[in-house]
């Protein structure tokens, strides 16, 4: 699966992993940090997101503390895919190991809240499915969507060994 379509959310620049994964709910279960995800620039988000949502943002996506729970949070209430200017290195490394599709697109936020987008990592575009608008953006490599194929780092070397061992 290398395109996914969803809802667009709009999101702007230096988003932090402690607006995506609050620190006063790090001790408690995911679930709590979860609905609590981008509740101070988006108080509905959590209990407004649907499956297969995709979030739009502007530079700097998941800059800040390396908490890999940022990227298990936003799996957890079912995005399929984050769209940003640019990613927080580590964030980025950690949405690929979470099953979290990330694209690089300097468009992102020329597609507007509400509207229904589709994302192909493989080609790095992005059409917006409501003006027919396509944006080109970074196409991801194919070792990683084949990573985010299989839903993160561990499924995929589970896979990647039980393939292994059919093989020997």
């Amino acid at each position: 699966m290398t395109e996914i379509r969803g809802r667009a959310w709009l999101f702007g620049n230096e988003v932090d992993t402690d607006v995506l994964a609050p620190g006063l709910y790090m001790k408690g279960p995911m679930e709590e940090m979860a609905r609590h995800c981008l509740e101070s620039v988006d108080p509905d988000f959590a209990t407004n997101v649907r499956d297969g949502d995709i979030l739009l943002a502007g530079a700097n996506f998941g800059i800040g503390s390396s908490r890999e729970q940022a990227a298990q949070v936003l799996t957890m209430l079912g995005v399929k895919a984050v769209v940003a200017k640019s990613f927080g290195g580590i964030f980025y490394r950690n949405a690929l190991n979470f099953g979290l599709l990330a694209v690089t697109c300097q468009a992102a936020l020329q597609i507007a809240a509400g509207d229904i987008v589709s994302v192909d990592g493989a080609s790095g575009v992005i059409r917006n499915e409501l003006t027919g608008e396509v944006f080109a953006c970074d196409p991801v490599p194919e070792h990683l969507l084949a990573m985010v194929n299989a839903g993160g780092l561990v499924p995929h070397l589970e896979q990647r060994l039980s393939a292994q061992k059919e093989m020997n």
